[in-house]
């Protein structure tokens, strides 16, 4: 098996390259695409742009998930934060750190996993970097256009607004806390029972395309949830000095998670609240204007309120950290 280190960058980057071209279409607003210094676009409006990492061990863990899942994930993770202005996706460019020694089978197989699902997205890949690293470390930067609407920022929040999000919460949550169960000790039959969660994990599935939707319907503010709902709300919080209140009870979940709840003994509202890395939205609409498909879990309140859920201070409810001992 052939190592990057074998093969070496320039012809690894010529793959890359290869891999894209392979599912580019012509024209659209890209003048040059991957495979030279820089790619050029031409775009006629706003440019929205957004950039995420994520590093092997900590993100995620190659005995967990496939590496084409492991890029497609990395792409979400970017593209939500596109969706999250009221941007659509129009292109991205990657840069991939890995150690020497690292297969190419496998480094090729991230990048696949990141063009494939950038076309899910109605993107391209413009090109990137490869260099070496002590261990695999992925970062995607998001390109995006709003298409006519006015960005929808953190701080737009209303008094009276209600807050909505586009999917459910707590499943990539949820499946983590499955393979962990596997791994110290719980029957491996755990995760074929509830597969449908550790996929949530693995690759989360949000749709997009409602960000765009909640702009054209007049969103007040808006974010994706990635660190966890409750962090989110902190930070709209912060962001508009209005009080922003989730009712618990209204949180939308995923089919089999009270029930993985109960057999591991976790209260599955945490879960939703605290989870993270689902990259479903987050949003605050006017009364009566939130679109059909997104579901109300709370409403934001007077000046300097805070962040609460059911009426209570978050406290040390807080989602995931980056430099947390966890």
């Amino acid at each position: 098996m052939q190592t990057v280190g074998e093969v070496g960058e320039r012809a690894m980057i010529a793959l890359f390259t290869a891999a894209a071209a392979e599912r580019d279409d012509t024209g659209g607003d890209v003048v040059i695409g991957s495979g030279d210094d820089a790619a050029v676009l031409a775009g006629a409006g706003p440019v929205v742009v957004s950039t995420d990492t994520a590093v092997a061990g900590r993100h995620f863990r190659f005995d967990w998930s496939t590496p084409e899942q492991i890029g497609a994930r990395a792409v979400v993770q970017s593209a939500a934060d596109i969706a999250a202005m009221g941007g659509a996706l129009s292109g991205l460019v990657v840069s991939i750190g890995c150690p020497p020694q690292t297969p190419v089978d496998r480094v090729l197989a991230l990048n696949e996993g990141m063009v494939a699902q950038t076309h899910r997205f109605g993107g391209r890949v413009l090109g990137g970097d490869l260099v070496s690293a002590p261990v695999v470390v992925l970062t995607v930067t998001s390109l995006g256009t709003l298409d006519g609407v006015a960005p929808v920022t953190l701080s737009g929040a209303r008094s009276g607004d209600e807050l909505a999000v586009s999917g459910r919460l707590g499943g990539a949550a949820a499946g983590l806390a499955v393979l962990s169960a596997v791994e110290h000790g719980a029957d491996p039959v755990l995760a074929q029972r509830f597969s449908t969660l550790v996929e949530r994990y693995r690759l989360p599935q949000p749709d997009l395309t409602q960000g765009p939707i909640a702009a054209r319907a007049g969103a007040d503010a808006m974010t994706d949830i990635s660190d966890g709902l409750v962090e989110e709300i902190v930070t709209m919080a912060d962001a508009s000095g209005l009080g922003v209140d989730v009712d618990s009870a209204a949180l939308p979940r995923p089919n089999g998670l009270d029930a993985l709840a109960a057999e591991l003994g976790v209260d599955p509202i945490r879960w939703a609240l605290a989870g993270g890395e689902d990259h479903e939205l987050l949003a605050a609409f006017a009364p009566g204007t939130t679109p059909a498909g997104w579901t109300v879990i709370g409403t934001v309140g007077r000046r300097g309120g805070g962040a609460t859920v059911d009426g209570r201070p978050v406290g040390d409810l807080r989602g995931w950290q980056s430099f947390s001992e966890a």
